[in-house]
């Protein structure tokens, strides 16, 4: 669903506590590739339907007697998932609402900031059952808390409280359950009406910290500032700034 330029995507199985399946990651991903095309939309919640789970995890059921081949193809859908997140120039928020297990946490993961209610569970539980995180938990979460404690919550794979989790730096702003959405939302409203092309820039800097050199990433940075300098929307904003009134950026 769209408002204004927010757009807010929910995974909606709740019978099955939003669980992930081959046809969900391919419906996410279409999703985002439409979204990534979209100069309307300027930042994007996501979340779960019901209170009971944001994403409880891989649909089981559907993955227990998959062969080899099979389960990489599953593993390259949820990994194509992750990367259109991080490739989309808007930013993506996660409103984690209850259960973030194994591919539910592991979507949020992906996104650029994580709400989450404090009644949330989060975790990579997947030794529990036989296999390892498939959808870049092992890549993603050890970037967020560090190598010791992502060592201890996949091969634990014991959740945690969402007060645990913003501790460890996993969980980005606690909420109170009622106002989850509402809080998320209001960032990506504000998001929203900043600059989009700067904001975009912003994100693709920010990203490039994980792959990049500090050398490198300062260069990118610095190409990436001076670019700005080109579009109406710096142009619009200083003059706003300037002349004391609300800018009107126009996403170029």
């Amino acid at each position: 669903e769209t408002d204004g330029a927010l757009c807010t995507l929910t995974v909606n199985r709740p019978k099955v506590l939003n669980a992930l399946n081959a046809r969900v990651l391919e419906e996410l991903s279409a999703a985002f590739e439409d979204i990534r095309g979209r100069s309307d939309v300027r930042a994007v919640v996501i979340t779960g339907a019901g209170d009971r789970a944001f994403v409880a995890g891989a649909d089981i059921a559907a993955m227990a007697e998959l062969p080899v081949a099979e389960a990489r193809k599953l593993a390259e859908k949820g990994h194509k998932v992750g990367d259109l997140i991080a490739q989309l120039p808007q930013p993506v928020l996660a409103a984690v609402n209850g259960f973030a297990l194994g591919g539910g946490l592991e979507l949020a993961l992906a996104c650029d900031v994580i709400f989450a209610s404090k009644t949330a569970k989060l975790g990579q539980p997947e030794v529990n059952i036989g296999v390892m995180p498939g959808f870049g938990g092992t890549q993603r979460l050890i970037r967020r808390v560090g190598p010791g404690h992502a060592a201890r919550l996949i091969y634990g794979g014991d959740p945690i409280s969402a007060e645990e989790g913003h501790r460890l730096g996993l969980v980005d702003v606690l909420c109170e359950p009622a106002t989850l959405l509402e809080e998320t939302r209001a960032l990506g409203k504000k998001i929203a009406s900043r600059a989009p092309v700067a904001v975009g820039h912003a994100k693709q800097a920010l990203r490039a910290t994980f792959e990049l050199p500090l050398a490198e990433g300062n260069r990118l940075e610095q190409q990436l500032f001076a670019e700005l300098f080109a579009p109406h929307d710096q142009k619009e904003g200083m003059a706003a700034f300037l002349a004391k009134r609300p800018a009107s950026f126009l996403g170029k």
